[in-house]
């Protein structure tokens, strides 16, 4: 008995050892990446993207900082810089991405474009005024901002706005802002970097399933041509609203793919008469990767909307 118990203290040290010391048992106060809570819709809309905020070069003149809220895209030059994308709300969150910049550049912030209106993206687009930048965004994302209520409070409004394209320069580097469509929001833009082949493309394009804020004017129907139009530009690397790595345009289109076969498989099943209520569990999904089936597709402000404009398009 004693040489028994002996072992099994040796064999619970040998495995502690084994584990690393900041290693995180699950449910133990791990991290919870990629939740929003409520929906970008809803009050609690737009809190992805775990940890502080972190950068890294993705090609000379070109950073990606994770954490902290959606990916922020950097383009450095040494007249100034362009930003897009600016965080959760809050003036920590401002601060640190400041400081995150400021290791790669010293030079000051020209223009910042802002994706979409959800605060995870838009949240600190006041910070960047007060602070001399020109913030640039699509006229639905400030209309969306008219109604939108964040549980991390209300961004502010950009002084400037677009309808179709903005192009802006700082020395040596392009900016070229679109709107195509609606696809994740009715306020979406995408920011296309041409001299270095660069695209960063907000929630438009993101790491796992898509998200469609139908009651801010998403659609998954015209979410097809919106993609189309990213992918017409001449861009080697994509920027994601979330994810830790940049994408080819291999996996833009991958991406592309997954939401065309989404589209005909949902229209097939409403042309077939599936109820609105079992038309997500009904939707085969899994051969791509993706579980639809969830709160954020099932719930009536986005269901209906959604149900609507398929039985539109499958006629």
């Amino acid at each position: 008995m004693r040489r028994r118990v002996l072992f099994g203290l040796l064999a619970a040290a040998v495995l502690a050892a084994s584990v690393p010391a900041n290693a995180q048992q699950p449910g133990a106060g791990a991290p919870a990446q990629g939740r929003r809570g409520g929906g970008p819709g809803g009050p609690g809309g737009g809190g992805r993207g775990g940890g502080p905020p972190a950068i890294k070069q993705v090609k000379p003149g070109v950073y990606m900082v994770t954490g902290a809220g959606g990916n922020t895209t950097v383009r450095v030059v040494p007249e100034g810089v362009i930003v897009v994308d600016t965080k959760n709300r809050g003036d920590e969150n401002y601060t640190a991405l400041v400081e995150q910049i400021k290791t790669v550049t010293q030079a000051p912030v020209r223009y910042v474009f802002v994706t979409h209106h959800h605060q995870d993206h838009s949240g600190n687009i006041g910070n960047f005024q007060s602070a001399g930048a020109e913030v640039v965004v699509h006229e639905g994302l400030n209309k969306a901002l008219e109604t939108y209520n964040p549980q991390q409070g209300k961004p502010a409004s950009a002084k400037v706005t677009y309808t179709s394209s903005r192009n802006v320069k700082v020395g040596a580097a392009q900016a070229e802002a679109h709107h195509f469509g609606r696809g994740h929001t009715g306020g979406d833009t995408v920011v296309y970097f041409p001299d270095v082949r660069v695209v960063s493309m907000g929630d438009l394009v993101v790491a796992t399933a898509p998200n469609i804020d139908f009651p801010f004017g998403g659609s998954l129907v015209e979410y097809q041509q919106v993609l189309a139009g990213i992918l017409k530009l001449d861009f080697d690397m994509g920027i994601p609203g979330h994810g830790n790595d940049p994408m080819t345009k291999a996996d833009v289109q991958a991406f592309k793919d997954k939401v065309d076969t989404v589209v005909t498989r949902m229209k097939e099943l409403v042309a077939k008469g599936t109820p609105k209520d079992q038309l997500m569990a009904q939707l085969k999904t899994d051969d791509i990767g993706w579980n639809l089936n969830t709160a954020q597709w099932t719930q009536p402000a986005r269901l209906d909307p959604m149900y609507d404009e398929l039985s539109k398009a499958a006629k």
